[in-house]
């Protein structure tokens, strides 16, 4: 009898190879990166803690019996269902207030521009030997946007989604690290300086309530496949301005947000295995995220000095608002901010920030559509 029950321990602690204590080093890596740094806690603590939960010995919370243990049960319903993700995105709609875009709807054209590195990365991740739906997958990291990168990689190669989203979310809490160097590097100081125009009109209650119904309707007829990302993401808009659901709207913007991110992180470490996640494919992956966030930051700084080619001098274009089309909003447009008043402590472009900012988040969901609709038929054809 005693000898059963040292077997039994020992099989555990027998179990545990080098591999296994990598991933517990990671994981505790991405705990103490949310908890002193502060880099993205919310979802860096969950997928932190999860990797290490995951590649405890003998994996009781994947499977216990023969039956789904409780990660994989969760990662079953709400990863793989892509419920979490989309839950998500209801939250963030209804945190967006599209008014700084009404009033300025040219800074639309930076969600287009600030995206171009999705594809671009997609391209050089290929020529390193990805395949079309694994490099669409780390493409779409540059987007800055969790839920359209959850739910992309779930349709095109799930067995990478751990090390992507991983790498999507650390990113995307280095965007104050990222992006201000790429800007510096393209604008020369008296760029930086360009003060702009203030806009200041009311927008019409009737314009804010049928824009979410509008954009969902519009955006679906060219790209049926965005249909759940896009008409998710305006409901929750929907929430927000129509006036008679206060309290549905606030429990979007914080409970829901709140609980459904804590268990989306969590969830996605379930696929932090070991076998799976500690491979040189991870260290690809991380690096082509990097080009991807570039490019994309890039793609829009460079976007604003075209366009400033073409205008008065005295309507110039502060070519830092156009990195703000990235999807990583708010914090993109604080940090744009921030570098503009070091350079000039009375420029103030915030709202010019934030109007690329919001509309970076349509661009993302919209770009993540083209990806579900054209990489099937283009990898069919390959």
């Amino acid at each position: 009898m005693l000898e059963e029950i040292v077997r039994f321990f020992s099989a555990g602690i027998l179990s545990i190879g080098l591999k296994e204590i990598a991933m517990y080093l990671i994981g505790a890596a991405l705990i103490w990166l949310a908890i002193e740094k502060d880099y993205e806690p919310m979802l860096l603590l969950p997928i932190g803690f999860g990797a290490i939960l995951i590649n405890l010995p003998l994996g009781t919370v994947w499977e216990m019996y023969g039956e789904p243990g409780i990660l994989q049960t969760l990662f079953n319903a709400g990863i793989l269902s892509e419920v979490f993700p989309l839950l998500i995105f209801i939250g963030v709609g209804a945190m967006i207030d599209f008014s700084p875009l009404f009033q300025r709807p040219w800074l639309m054209l930076f969600g287009a521009a600030a995206h171009i590195g999705i594809f671009v990365t997609v391209i050089i991740a290929m020529a390193f030997g990805y395949d079309l739906k694994e490099a669409a997958c780390i493409g779409v990291i540059g987007a800055a946007d969790g839920p359209t990168t959850i739910i992309v990689t779930k349709q095109f190669a799930k067995d990478l989604l751990g090390p992507i989203m991983v790498v999507a979310y650390s990113y995307m809490s280095l965007v104050p690290i990222i992006q201000p160097p790429v800007i510096r590097a393209l604008t020369t100081k008296k760029e930086r300086l360009i003060r702009m125009q203030a806009v200041d009109h009311q927008i019409p209650r009737s314009v804010t309530i049928s824009f979410p119904i509008i954009v969902t309707i519009v955006s679906c007829l060219l790209v049926p496949m965005g249909a759940p990302l896009i008409g998710f993401l305006m409901f929750g808009n929907l929430l927000r301005v129509c006036g008679v659901l206060e309290k549905l709207s606030s429990t979007a913007q914080n409970e829901l947000a709140n609980i459904v991110t804590l268990l989306l992180g969590i969830s996605v470490a379930a696929s932090m295995r070991a076998d799976a996640f500690l491979r040189l494919e991870t260290l690809g992956i991380m690096a082509l995220g990097l080009i991807a966030f570039i490019i994309n930051t890039a793609g829009g700084v460079l976007f604003a000095k075209l366009i400033n080619l073409f205008l008065p001098k005295t309507k110039k274009i502060n070519p830092m608002i156009g990195a703000c089309g990235i999807s990583a909003f708010p914090m993109s447009s604080r940090v744009i901010q921030k570098m503009a008043l070091k350079d000039d402590p009375h420029n103030i472009i915030l709202m010019h920030a934030v109007s690329a900012n919001v509309s970076g988040q349509l661009g993302s969901v919209i770009a993540g559509g083209l990806l579900l609709a054209l990489v099937p038929l283009l990898a069919g054809g390959m």
